[in-house]
């Protein structure tokens, strides 16, 4: 019986070990969420960031409630926004969610 207690002691981890054992399955969860969620989701940002702060005269716009236009002016902070018939607005440029192509072709041509 003795003999049967020492190798269930010998088999269990130490204090250290256990802590290690029991800590190691969360790590392994942050390290997969980090890799396939925060990442990917931090590099689309700081593409989006870099488009939106190289706008430019001229670039066709989405603003983010939906307007579609030409830029006509361009400020540090702010673009003013031809959306067609004489009418111009101006925006933030934190709130344009999309630089439309110049290249690229419409759908329905």
């Amino acid at each position: 019986m003795t003999i049967n207690l020492l190798a269930a002691a010998a088999a269990e981890p130490s204090g250290a070990a256990a802590f290690f054992f029991q800590l190691f399955p969360l790590l392994l969860i942050f390290i997969i969420f980090y890799v396939l969620l925060i990442r990917p989701q931090q590099k689309k940002m700081r593409e989006h960031q870099d488009t939106i702060a190289a706008v430019k005269k001229g670039d066709r716009v989405v603003t983010g409630g939906g307007l579609i236009g030409k830029v006509t002016k361009v400020t540090d902070d702010e673009v003013e926004i031809d959306l067609g018939g004489g009418q111009k607005v101006r925006s933030v440029k934190s709130m344009l969610a999309n630089v439309i192509d110049k290249t690229a072709k419409p759908a329905n041509d």
